[in-house]
């Protein structure tokens, strides 16, 4: 391994794509700026490629090999030391294990879905598996289809982001513009009751939220009965102007709220506008 096999999301040197990949270049983006970021690491993009045959797997991956660039992948060997030291400084309770590709949630493509996520991942070894299989996911038939059109299947560059779980008692997403009715003089928010990924997956009906740019419903359609409240409605939209300030355009963002507090988890640009 090289001499650097992961970076908190504090360290200014996680802020940079081609180390953290999208996902973990926001996060930490959004951690030195303050903004309510569960706290985490990320396993730099570069470890990928020193744990394998980068001439085999590259090849694999041109060739549209899914299964074997998943079963050469498998096969690697993770900083296993310095993750079980990362893990049990984040308190070894239960984390979320990532993918970021570093040429994700760029504002021409969004890779969201295309690789893995693992929610609610508790202990050292199954951490260490979790990060394989996200390593693997960027190989995927899915993946590599979606990469030979709107990236590049020589591109090996994955990193993977370790954060701590947070137990919301609503969590959802929000566009800080409407994509469907090109809006930007309005966002939408869906809620749901508990883990978000719900509504990320299709899994849950939410809560639908139309509200302008101070956080005020002009439309609502609620079959959970109405997860959010005006004060809440309000702080998300603010969280999103200033987000948008930060990034330099409309976003994407989950969101969870456990305990009254409000958490960021994910900002990512809207692609469709």
């Amino acid at each position: 391994m090289a001499e650097m096999a992961l970076v908190w999301f504090g360290d200014e040197r996680c802020r940079d794509v081609a180390c953290a990949g999208g996902k973990g270049a926001s996060l930490a983006t959004m951690t030195a700026l303050g903004l309510p970021v569960p706290p985490g690491f990320v396993i730099p993009s570069w470890v990928l490629e020193s744990a394998v045959d980068t001439a085999a797997l590259r090849g694999l991956a041109v060739a549209g090999d899914h299964a074997a660039a998943e079963a050469l992948v498998g096969a690697a060997e993770p900083p296993r030391e310095e993750l079980l030291a990362a893990y049990a400084e984040l308190g070894e309770g239960l984390v979320a294990v990532r993918s970021s590709a570093c040429a994700e949630d760029s504002e021409t493509a969004s890779y969201a879905g295309q690789q893995e996520t693992f929610l609610n991942v508790l202990g050292g070894t199954e951490v260490c598996r979790r990060v394989i299989d996200c390593w693997a996911s960027f190989f995927s038939e899915r993946a590599l289809f979606y990469r030979s059109r709107k990236g590049s299947l020589d591109d090996l560059r994955m990193a993977v982001v370790v954060q701590r779980m947070v137990e919301p008692g609503k969590s959802g997403v929000l566009f800080t513009v409407d994509p469907v009715q090109h809006r930007r003089d309005r966002m939408v928010v869906e809620a749901v009751y508990g883990l978000g990924e719900q509504v990320v997956s299709g899994h849950a009906t939410p809560d639908h939220y139309v509200v302008d740019r101070a956080g005020r419903p002009t439309r609502e359609h609620l079959p959970n009965g109405g997860v959010l409240d005006g004060d809440e409605l309000t702080a998300l939209a603010e969280l999103g102007r200033s987000l948008e300030e930060t990034f330099g355009g409309p976003q994407d963002v989950e969101w969870a709220i456990a305990d009254g507090a409000l958490y960021l988890l994910q900002s990512r640009p809207v692609t469709t506008l």
